[in-house]
């Protein structure tokens, strides 16, 4: 059984017991979250597809730990006007093991 839900903007395949990075959320290591907006629900025989979301069906995990991502390199440039600009960025994530999906 799978589901895909909507988090943090974006759209995840999950399965109980995969671990799963997300963009950042705002809660405790350790701590159960829900997520209540599932787009679809696929069982062994049977697909469910939500008109926007499937109703009564949620996905719960665990939050295992925050982080950052690799470092990502921005260089800017303009030929021969001596402009040159370099950052870096590392993006935060949350990284979440699925425990259970009910209907």
């Amino acid at each position: 059984m799978y589901a895909i839900i909507k988090a943090c903007g974006k759209q995840y395949k999950v399965q109980e017991g995969d671990i799963v990075e997300m963009e950042r959320l705002n809660a405790e290591e350790g701590q159960t979250i829900t997520f209540d907006e599932v787009v679809m629900l696929s069982g062994d025989d049977e697909v469910k597809i939500g008109k926007p979301v499937v109703e009564g069906a949620s996905v719960q995990a665990q939050v295992l730990e925050h982080g950052k991502g690799p470092k990502i390199t921005v260089f800017k440039y303009k030929p021969k006007k001596d402009y040159r600009k370099k950052q870096g960025h590392r993006q935060p994530y949350t990284k979440v093991r699925i425990t259970a999906i009910t209907i």
